[in-house]
């Protein structure tokens, strides 16, 4: 994700939100997605790593939410390579979903 593209996200976040109140804000946008297999996949991810992610990663993360379900799951699940700025937040999802 380029500088622009982080500055852009952060203007659209709601003015004030500490760190705590984002995760949990994101953490409700992973579960109510439009498929449950996204819902499923992403709620994992929510419970096992956001917290732990910096806030570019974060960013990344955000971002990544607000591509369709449809495009999620084919590159999630492997079917499709993401776009380069999804790649790593990709990668990391990938990485628990196949833990088991």
């Amino acid at each position: 994700m380029t500088p622009d593209e982080q500055r852009a996200l952060r203007e659209t976040a709601p003015q004030g939100e500490d760190r705590e109140t984002r995760i949990k804000r994101l953490r409700m946008r992973s579960m109510r997605r439009g498929t449950k297999e996204m819902d499923i996949l992403l709620i994992r991810f929510t419970d096992a790593a956001l917290a732990e992610l910096d806030d570019a990663r974060l960013d990344s993360y955000e971002a990544l939410l607000s591509e369709n379900d449809q495009d999620l799951y084919r590159w999630i699940s492997g079917q499709a390579a993401a776009p380069a700025p999804h790649q790593t937040i990709v990668a990391a999802i990938q990485d628990i979903a196949t833990r088991g």
